[in-house]
């Protein structure tokens, strides 16, 4: 095994990239112990070869001419710097060339003004669709707050952890992680029966090799919500946030997030509610950039409740 080390190198994303927005949409809540904004730097412990690592992430470089420090610390290995670039690329959107979307944007003033206020935000996905199944059913009918604290818990009971000084740090659970925990573990973390069973039916698919999400990956939206929908518990609201978060498919826009269709309609200006139906009337304007809107309206949210304080880049 390697030993403590060190590992830095740059990135350079597609502009414009604002690392602030786009973090914030991959957090969504400043309680998040999972992915951490500290002081102008995103943190986030990772487990890469089975050991963990602590990556941090600065952007050094302006909105337009973007470039990201990154530093890892823990045990090093030879490929990490290849893994974990291809992670970020992944998670922050650093390859993907949003002009085609600015393009559409332009062409409804309302959108217009809202896209230029995050100009620079870029699609964010957690790391694996796992991650983004776990976080849907950790916040199915409760609130985005007590979901990520469910969240915290899982990740401090059975997450990876490296130590950082005198501070514990962990990592996301992995599949392997959370089948080791029994239902009444996860009961007393807070979750439901239901959410429990959920939770540990997927971990033994995945663990077991009997469901496998690269397979998920290559489906159009439709199968990829189909097929998702035969996992105990993950109803067509969770399939849809996991298409968008876990796969990256920003053309999906969740029509049962209740939160982001109550945004929809008051930033639409409506006076009744969103139906799905409705949602999807409503988006079709903007496809196949639909989950783009759904990342500018949650931090637009965030903005209005104060939660995320917005810095110039």
């Amino acid at each position: 095994m390697p030993a403590m080390s060190s590992l830095n190198f740059a990135l350079r994303p597609v502009p414009p990239f604002r690392l602030d927005l786009t973090v914030w949409a991959l957090r969504r809540r400043e309680r998040n112990i999972v992915d951490r904004w500290v002081a102008s730097t995103y943190r986030r412990v990772v487990v890469i070869d089975h050991s963990p690592l602590e990556i941090a992430v600065t952007q050094t470089g302006s909105r337009e001419q973007p470039r990201l420090a990154i530093a890892v610390i823990g045990r090093v290995t030879s490929d990490a710097q290849s893994t974990i670039t291809r992670m970020l690329v992944r998670m922050l959107g650093l390859k993907t060339d949003l002009r085609p979307f600015y393009a559409v944007a332009a062409t409804d003033h309302r959108l217009a003004s809202l896209v230029e206020q995050f100009r620079g935000l870029k699609p964010p996905r957690f790391p694996s669709l796992f991650e983004a199944i776990v976080n849907a059913v950790a916040c199915q009918q409760l609130s985005l707050t007590v979901g990520i604290e469910l969240l915290n818990r899982l990740a401090t009971k059975c997450g990876p952890s490296i130590a950082n000084g005198q501070v514990e740090l962990h990592a996301f659970p992995r599949a392997e992680d959370v089948r080791r925990l029994r239902a009444l573990t996860l009961r007393r973390l807070g979750f439901s029966y239901s959410k429990a069973d959920s939770l540990l039916a997927l971990s033994k698919k995945i663990v077991g090799d009997e469901f496998k999400p690269e397979q998920i990956s290559a489906l159009d939206n439709e199968s990829a919500v189909q097929q998702l929908q035969t996992l105990r518990g993950v109803g067509r609201w969770t399939a849809e946030y996991a298409l968008l978060r876990g796969l990256g498919r920003i053309d999906t826009f969740p029509g049962d997030d209740v939160g982001a269709r109550n945004r929809l309609a008051r930033w639409l200006g409506r006076d009744k509610p969103l139906d799905y139906a409705g949602v999807n009337r409503a988006v079709r304007r903007w496809q196949p950039y639909a989950g783009m809107a759904y990342f500018h309206l949650l931090l637009a949210g965030l903005a209005e409740s104060g939660e995320m304080l917005q810095r110039d880049k």
